[in-house]
């Protein structure tokens, strides 16, 4: 038997490990991350239009546009018909796309949405621009377009550009025809289609703020640059349009080259499309552009053969491309363009019209952590890809319906000013924090929280009350998004519910598994106290 002595003893062992159990679980937990805004340095400053968004070209046109994931198979007839149309992308099966009627920019409710990210620049380009053919006069477009061109864009469907863009609070970014119809017998670009568009867009009120020569040079085939198109090629060309755009528009920045699918594998294992590097273009041309501009897809979708899953959506590798691609071409800017501004102009969750997870809550988590890391790498414009068009777009096509993404980037632009900070908090890939200095204020800063773990709730300790912005959904696949516990739905006229903080106090905060909280509270920050 075992004595008194030692019975009392197993008693009081046992006793004390019910007691420091507990404590020994909380003990493993990731530690609270304390922050002092007031403390927090200046990285930089991003454009006021930071965060802006493309409208493709062949929306404004109508055209052949990525066929949604849930459309039937195509008949045989479908397929011959697609097989003969001339406006798609060359080298991607024509099955792959469908036809879209022009989009409606005169839409009172896609107006007063899209106001809602104001300031902002509006893109009006993609590969469908490099072929289309502007027709510079008041009648409906022609039955085809010339030869040399794929399409025909009107006087009044590119007015209806310039108004959207008065009413949107944007500022329009585009590039020119670089298609046959606008070579002379040496295959070398000349500016005639260049000229009339421009001076139709002076004579209609409108102003072109930043244009690229062409879409995606690094892949110009498909973009229906002529055949053996090479560095020397564009070299030639993109001088000669800076020599028209010097003339013509002088305040209108360069931008360029504006090249895709570097730094990173694009596609698949078997894809293959002969690529032009940007660094050859760069050689080729010299120090010609304003700003260093780019395009970024972390893969390609189902669509072209892509197999990421909405498992892997949230992964660190996964989030972390657009930092990688950042950096390849930050490098070839500091090179060839010192000093520069880069611009990324096109991006989204996937090329080739997303994957069916783009227009989920499980994205939100790439969208803003992307604005976020930009900012903090000196990026000075994101445009994403696109306002109302396929998977990845912020809207639904048919009736403007707002996705998630698109409430992300309402939260973004009412609470994110245009100073970026530093927020000094750990490195940690499932906790993922940015600070700027707060939207129109110079005694506020607003944090930015993202807390990508699918189980493990994360603390922070505020220094102050704050204002809290949270951003949930009931499953990742998610259509649809809460704040702070509320559905968000825009009115039929586009008008948008409020957008409210909810108080918290100082001290300890608990940001639950798979949430985006926005803080902004009172911090005496000399960075934000000099930006206005």
């Amino acid at each position: 038997m075992m004595n008194s002595h030692r019975t009392g003893l197993c008693h009081f062992l046992l006793l004390s490990a019910a007691i420091l159990l507990p404590a020994t679980i909380s003990a493993q937990e990731k530690p609270a991350v304390k922050l002092d805004p007031s403390v927090m340095p200046k990285l930089g400053t991003v454009d006021p239009r930071y965060l802006s968004y493309n409208i493709e070209m062949v929306e404004v046109t109508g055209g052949r546009f990525w066929k949604p994931y849930n459309s039937p198979p195509p008949t045989d007839a479908e397929k011959q018909k697609a097989q003969s149309n001339p406006n798609q992308q060359v080298g991607i099966s024509p099955t792959m796309f469908q036809y879209r009627p022009p989009i409606e920019l005169a839409n009172a409710r896609l107006r007063k949405l899209a106001a809602a990210l104001g300031p902002s620049y509006v893109r009006v380009s993609g590969t469908w621009a490099n072929s289309t053919y502007f027709q510079d006069n008041d009648n409906p477009a022609a039955a085809e377009a010339p030869a040399g061109f794929k399409t025909v864009l009107t006087r009044a469907e590119w007015k209806g550009v310039i108004d959207f863009a008065r009413a949107a609070n944007a500022q329009i970014v585009t590039s020119v025809a670089i298609s046959d119809g606008t070579r002379n017998h040496e295959s070398v670009w000349t500016p005639d289609q260049a000229k009339e568009f421009f001076a139709y867009t002076k004579r209609a009120g409108g102003v072109i703020a930043a244009s690229e020569f062409m879409n995606e040079p690094t892949f110009p085939n498909p973009g229906g640059a002529p055949k053996d198109y090479d560095a020397a090629a564009f070299a030639r060309d993109a001088k000669l349009f800076e020599t028209f755009l010097r003339k013509e528009s002088p305040k209108t920045v360069f931008l360029g080259p504006g090249g895709v699918g570097e730094g990173i594998s694009l596609g698949p294992p078997g894809m293959k499309m002969t690529l032009l590097p940007t660094e050859d273009l760069l050689k080729a041309t010299g120090p010609i552009f304003d700003a260093f501009s780019y395009h970024f897809y972390g893969a390609v979708s189902r669509r072209c053969g892509g197999k990421l899953t909405i498992d892997q959506a949230l992964s660190a590798d996964w989030l972390d491309r657009t930092d990688t691609v950042e950096a390849f071409y930050a490098t070839l800017r500091d090179r060839y363009l010192p000093g520069k501004p880069m611009w990324l102009n096109e991006t989204a969750e996937a090329a080739c019209g997303g994957d069916p997870f783009a227009g989920q809550f499980v994205d939100t988590f790439r969208f803003l952590n992307q604005l976020g890391t930009l900012a903090q790498k000196g990026v000075q414009v994101v445009m994403h890809n696109t306002l109302a068009a396929s998977d990845y777009s912020l809207l639904t096509s048919d009736t403007f319906q707002p996705k998630p993404d698109f409430w992300a980037a309402v939260l973004w632009k009412q609470t994110m000013g245009t100073t970026v900070l530093n927020p000094l908090a750990p490195s940690d890939p499932a906790l993922r924090i940015y600070a700027h200095c707060a939207k129109d204020s110079i005694d506020e800063i607003t944090l930015l929280v993202l807390n990508t773990d699918k189980n493990e709730k994360r603390r922070i300790v505020l220094p102050s009350a704050a204002e809290r912005y949270t951003l949930t959904a009931d499953a990742l696949d998610s259509t649809s998004v809460s704040l702070n516990g509320t559905a968000l739905k825009a009115a039929p006229d586009g008008s948008l519910p409020p957008i409210s903080g909810q108080p918290v106090n100082a001290g300890p905060f608990t940001l639950d598994p798979l949430s985006i909280t926005f803080f902004t509270m009172s911090a005496r920050n000399k960075s934000c106290h000099g930006m206005m």
